[in-house]
C-alpha cells in the first residue's frame, strides 16, 4: 500500500515537473508493472503521450501492453498496440496474452495468424487459452503445428497439452506426449510429473498415475491432491483417505483442495460423522468445502443437516454458488419441504441466480415434488434457457401429480421443439401412462424408444411390466421379462410382484423365488408373498415364509410418513408412541375416526394380512403412521386454510387411501400426500390418482 503511494506521488510529481527522460519513464513503468498499478501505468501513457515521447525501442511500451493484459485491459492494450512505432515479438505475445486473459478464443487465433513472428511463449500462449476454455482438440493441433514450425515444446507446452488430453480422456495422445516428455528430458520436474499424473487418473488408469505418483522425487500439495483426487473420482474412497493419512506424515499441511477430497471421500464411505468432524476443525473453510458437505449430507440421506449447514454457510457470509444452491434445492425435494423450498427460492432471486438453468431446473423439480406444479410451471414457463434435464423435471412432475394429460403435452411440445428426448423423458411418459393405465399409449412409446434410435432400459421395461400388470395382463408382463435383451434384475422381479396383488400366486412365487436368491436379507419380496398368501387365506403358506424370512434374519425397513410444521419435521411410525404429544395425537384421531363413521367410512380391516380378531385388526390398521401425521397436523394448524402436506415411504394402503378422501370432507382443506409411487391430492373426498395408483 505504502509503495503504491508512493508510485502515486512520483507520477503526480511529474505531471508538475513536464517531459522526463528515458530513465525517469523506464523506471516509472517498471514500478507500475511490480505494483500492478494500472491506474498510474495509465497516468504515465498519457503523459508520455501529452509530450510526444516516442521512445528508441518497445521496451516502454512492452511493459505497458503485459500489465494492461494481466489487468485485463484489452481495449487499452489493443489501441497501445495499434500506436506502436515499433513492435517486436514480445509486442505480440503481449497482445496475445490480453485476448488469452479475457478468454477470447477467435479473437485469439486471429492475432496469432496476424503475428510477423513467433516465438514458443506465442505458441504456449494459444495452447493454454484453448486448454483452458476447453477448446481441447485445437489446444493439440497447435501443439502438432508448434513443432512443424521448428520450434520446442516447453515444459509449458506439455503441461497444457496434457490438460487438453485430460479433458478429452484421449489416452492415446496422452501417452504419446508422456514419451515426449520422457524425450525432452522432463522427468524431473514437478510441474509436468503432476500433468502426467492427472491425465492418467482421469483417463482411467489410475495404477499408472499412481505409479508416477510413487516415483516422483519431489512431491507438493498439488501432486498428492492429484492422486487423492484421482482415487476419489474412481470410487476408491478407501485408498484416498489411506493416502491423505501418508501426506500429513511426510510434513506437507493440506491445503482446502485436499480436505475437499477427503470429505468427498468419507462420504462415499458413508463415514459422515468422520467428516463432519473433519469440517469442524477446518480454521478456514472455502465455498467447495462448505459444498462437498451440504452435497455429501444430502447424498446420504441427511437433508436436513445439509439445510441447516446451508444457513451456516449464508450466516458466515460465504456466497454460494449454483451447484451448492441446486443441491439445497434438491433436498427439499426430498424432504418434500415446501416451506424450506420457498426460503431458498427467495435467497435465490436476491442473489440474482434465479435465471441460472441448473437452479431453476432443481426448482423446477422441487415445486413438483412437493406437490405444487403451478409454481413449478410458472418458473418453468420463464426460464431463459432450457435443456432435457428441465423438460424431463416437469414432465415427471406432471405424471407423479395425477396431471396426465399435462404430461404428455408437455411431451409432444418438447418434441416440436427439437429437444431429443433422453431416457429420463420416456420414463416420465411412461410413469404417466402408468398412472392413467393407458395401455395402447404405453405401448406406443416404448416402441418409440427404439424408433429414437435408442435401447429400452431396465427403467424402461420396469415401467411397462408395471402399465401391464395393473391392467391385469400379467402373463404379458412375464413374457415382456422373458423377451428382455437384459439380465432381470432385482427391480425387475420385485416390480412383477408387486403387481400379482389380485391371487395370481404362480407368477408372484416365480417372482419371489428369483427375488431370494438375488438378495436372501431383504424382507420386502417375505413380506409381500406373506400379504399375497394371507389375502387368499393360505396361513399355513403365510406361516411358512414367515419362518423362511426369520431362519435367512431378513431385514424389515421401517415404514414411516413425516409431516412439516412451522419448519419442523415429525416423523411418525405405525402405533407410535414416542412423540412429546402422543396423547392429544390419538385423542384427535380417535375423534376424527368417530367423525369419518358417521359419514359413511368404514374401517377395511381385510387390509390387515394377520391371523387375528377384528378388535385387534381395527386398532391396528386405525393408527398407521400417515393418520398420525395427519392428526398432529390437525391439533398445530387446526383452521389452517392450506394444504395438509404428508410424504410416506412405502405405498400407501387401501384404507388409509379411504381415510384421506373422508377427512379431507370433513376438514375441508386439501391433503396432498406423497407415497413411494406418486403423489395424492385429496379434496371434497376426491383423489387426483382417481384410484389408480
Amino acid at each position: 500500500m505504502m509503495f503504491k503511494q508512493k508510485l502515486r506521488q512520483a507520477i503526480d510529481l511529474l505531471y508538475s515537473s513536464g517531459p522526463a527522460s528515458v530513465d525517469d519513464y523506464t523506471r516509472l513503468v517498471l514500478h507500475c508493472a511490480r505494483a500492478s498499478d494500472f491506474i498510474q501505468a495509465k497516468r504515465l501513457q498519457c503523459h508520455m503521450e501529452s509530450h510526444l515521447f516516442q521512445p528508441k525501442d518497445s521496451f516502454i511500451h512492452n511493459q505497458l501492453l503485459h500489465l494492461y493484459a494481466k489487468c485485463g485491459k484489452l481495449s487499452h492494450a489493443q489501441n497501445l498496440f495499434d500506436n506502436m512505432s515499433k513492435r517486436d515479438v514480445y509486442s505480440w505475445n503481449a497482445l496475445l496474452s490480453a485476448y488469452a486473459k479475457l478468454g477470447l478464443v477467435e479473437d485469439l487465433h486471429a492475432v496469432f495468424d496476424q503475428m510477423p513472428y513467433r516465438d514458443s511463449v506465442s505458441y504456449n500462449t494459444l495452447i493454454a487459452c484453448f486448454a483452458s476454455n476447453r477448446h481441447s482438440s485445437k489446444a493439440l493441433k497447435v501443439l502438432v503445428s508448434m513443432q512443424e514450425d521448428g520450434f520446442q515444446p516447453t515444459q509449458y507446452s506439455y503441461v497444457n497439452a496434457l490438460q487438453a488430453c485430460s479433458q478429452l480422456l484421449d489416452f492415446r495422445h496422452g501417452k504419446q506426449i508422456h514419451g515426449r516428455v520422457v524425450v525432452a528430458d522432463f522427468g524431473k520436474n514437478t510441474f509436468v510429473w503432476n500433468a502426467l499424473t492427472d491425465m492418467y487418473a482421469k483417463c482411467g488408469d489410475v495404477d499408472r498415475a499412481r505409479w508416477l505418483f510413487d516415483g516422483m522425487i519431489h512431491k507438493n500439495v498439488v501432486s498428492w491432491n492429484l492422486m487423492i483426487s484421482g482415487y476419489v473420482k474412481m470410487g476408491n474412497p478407501d485408498v484416498c483417505i489411506h493416502l491423505f493419512n501418508e501426506m500429513q506424515l511426510s510434513g506437507l499441511k493440506p491445503d482446502q483442495v485436499t480436505v475437499s477430497n477427503v470429505l468427498n471421500a468419507f462420504f462415499q464411505c458413508g463415514r459422515v460423522d468422520d467428516a463432519r468432524n473433519m469440517f469442524s476443525e477446518m480454521p478456514k473453510k472455502d465455498e467447495i468445502c462448505w459444498t462437498t458437505m451440504i452435497v455429501g449430507y444430502a447424498q446420504n440421506g441427511r437433508e436436513e443437516d445439509a439445510l441447516m449447514l446451508f444457513a451456516d454457510m449464508l450466516r458466515g457470509n460465504v456466497s454460494p454458488d449454483s451447484y451448492t444452491i441446486s443441491s439445497v434445492v434438491s433436498s427439499c425435494a426430498k424432504l418434500a419441504s415446501l416451506n424450506h423450498g420457498q426460503v431458498v427460492h427467495g435467497k435465490v432471486i436476491l442473489m440474482g441466480v434465479d435465471d441460472n438453468m441448473l437452479v431453476s431446473t432443481a426448482l423446477v423439480d422441487m415445486y413438483c415434488k412437493c406437490g405444487v406444479t403451478l409454481d413449478a410451471w410458472i418458473i418453468f414457463e420463464t426460464m431463459p434457457i432450457r435443456n432435457v434435464i428441465t423438460w424431463n423435471a416437469m414432465i415427471q412432475g406432471y405424471a407423479q401429480n395425477g396431471q396426465v394429460p399435462e404430461a404428455l403435452a408437455l411431451y409432444e411440445k418438447m418434441l416440436q421443439e427439437n429437444f431429443k428426448p433422453d431416457n429420463i423423458s420416456f420414463v416420465g411418459v411412461l410413469s404417466a401412462c402408468v398412472n392413467a393405465e393407458m395401455v395402447e399409449e404405453g405401448q406406443k412409446c416404448f416402441d418409440s424408444i427404439r424408433e429414437q434410435g435408442m435401447t429400452p432400459t431396465l427403467d424402461h421395461y420396469g415401467c411397462m411390466i408395471t402399465l401391464l400388470g395393473r391392467s391385469g395382463k400379467i402373463d404379458k408382463a412375464v413374457d415382456l421379462i422373458k423377451s428382455m435383451p437384459h439380465e432381470p434384475d432385482y427391480r425387475i422381479w420385485s416390480t412383477l410382484l408387486s403387481v400379482c396383488t389380485k391371487g395370481d400366486i404362480k407368477n408372484a412365487e416365480l417372482a419371489a423365488s428369483h427375488l431370494f436368491e438375488l438378495d436372501q436379507h431383504n424382507a420386502g419380496p417375505y413380506i409381500m408373498l406373506s400379504n399375497l398368501y394371507a389375502a387368499c387365506g393360505r396361513w399355513k403358506d403365510v406361516a411358512a415364509v414367515r419362518s423362511l424370512m426369520k431362519n435367512r434374519n431378513a431385514k424389515k425397513f421401517a415404514a414411516y410418513s413425516w409431516v412439516e410444521i412451522e419448519n419442523e419435521v415429525h416423523r411418525f411410525v405405525s402405533e407410535d408412541r414416542t412423540h412429546p404429544e402422543v396423547k392429544r395425537i390419538y385423542g384427535e384421531l380417535n375423534k376424527l375416526i368417530s367423525i369419518l363413521q358417521q359419514i359413511g367410512y368404514n374401517p377395511d380391516t381385510n387390509v390387515v394380512l394377520h391371523n387375528v380378531g377384528e378388535e385387534e385388526k381395527f386398532r391396528s390398521i386405525s393408527y398407521h403412521s400417515e393418520k398420525l401425521a395427519l392428526a398432529f397436523a390437525l391439533i398445530r394448524k387446526p383452521n389452517g386454510v392450506a394444504p395438509i402436506r404428508i410424504i410416506k415411504n412405502i405405498r400407501v394402503c387401501d384404507d388409509c387411501h379411504v381415510f384421506m378422501k373422508f377427512a379431507s370432507i370433513t376438514i375441508a382443506r386439501p391433503i396432498i400426500m406423497r407415497d413411494s409411487n406418486r403423489f395424492h391430492h385429496f379434496f371434497g373426498g376426491k383423489c387426483s390418482c382417481k384410484d389408480l395408483w
